[in-house]
């Protein structure tokens, strides 16, 4: 099985980017993350401003996939995220929406499942991806900025059985990913989640004629549709337009989409922390069945 070692690792998304590996479509590949530090953070002594931004929200990658051309869509199978085991936080003044008087860095064991938060309580882990983005169309974007590419969008539903659908812009997608999360609450509002490094297997698949407002994200029995924009207004109407655009497409009536999602749609913040605010639309695939039709009929069954 390919591995893609941590060391290969950029910290701007762009066509311009050297592959670090080379992958055909299917095939299942390892990439293994630093947390979005950079490992820098090792101890409490660590403060964020200490730290090289050089070495900040590293991804992995990126990874060439044979077949993929301008117009593609890659189908990303999140096979398995393994964690580190260890955790780092950090608050700092001017940084989140939450105020923080002084600097502070936090590290946390993961053990048995779980981040040991202090003697009170543990919380049980669910990791996740928080930058997992192909090259974008234009210039190159920072990996801790998101996109619609996907970047950093910090959703806290990109996890082990998940399967998310990025635009291949450029020949070969040049896939990336990393800032690997052990848990990690909406809108990641203290500026960071549980930042772990780690390993991930997905499976790459080469889709053909697909058309579709991606980002999307199949995960937990609900489609998604993922948005960033300057603002959160501005990212929400984008999530809740793009599902529409999303279930006309897939066969369902616009009228009766318009009605569903206001009555079963779910409308969420992934994050309002980065350069960019990003939101997602929720949509029960269980509802698309019951009308028989289907997101993604090359790639993704959901009949």
């Amino acid at each position: 099985m390919l591995r893609i070692p941590k060391e290969n690792n950029i910290i701007v998304m762009s066509r311009e980017n050297a592959p670090a590996a080379r992958a055909k479509s299917g095939d299942t590949v390892i990439f293994e993350t630093a947390d979005a530090f950079g490992g820098q953070i090792t101890s409490e002594a660590d403060v964020f401003s200490s730290i090289g931004w050089d070495r900040v929200n590293p991804a992995t990658g990126p990874l060439y996939i044979e077949g993929a051309e301008p117009g593609d869509c890659l189908k990303v199978d999140i096979l398995d995220i393994k964690a580190g085991g260890k955790a780092a936080m950090v608050m700092s003044p001017g940084f989140g929406i939450l105020e923080a008087s002084a600097e502070k860095s936090f590290v946390f064991d993961i053990k048995e499942g779980k981040v040991f938060f202090d003697g009170s309580i543990t919380i049980d882990i669910e990791p996740m991806i928080g930058v997992i983005g192909t090259a974008p169309a234009g210039g190159g974007v920072a990996t801790g900025t998101p996109g619609p590419h996907g970047g950093n969008m910090d959703c806290k539903q990109i996890i082990k059985g998940a399967a998310l659908y990025l635009p291949v812009n450029v020949p070969g997608a040049l896939l990336s990913m990393g800032d690997l999360h052990a848990v990690m609450g909406d809108g990641e509002v203290a500026v960071c989640g549980a930042e772990m490094a780690g390993e991930v297997t997905v499976r790459v698949t080469v889709l053909k004629g697909v058309k579709a407002p991606l980002p999307v994200l199949i995960s937990k029995n609900r489609v998604m549709t993922v948005a960033s924009a300057p603002t959160l207004d501005e990212a929400a109407k984008t999530a809740a337009v793009n599902m529409r655009e999303l279930l006309i497409g897939a066969g369902m009536d616009g009228e009766k989409a318009n009605l569903l999602m206001s009555l079963v749609g779910d409308l969420r913040i992934c994050q309002v922390v980065d350069p960019l605010m990003t939101a997602r639309m929720e949509f029960n695939l269980d509802i698309l069945k019951a009308y028989g039709v289907c997101v993604f009929r090359n790639g993704s069954d959901t009949r």
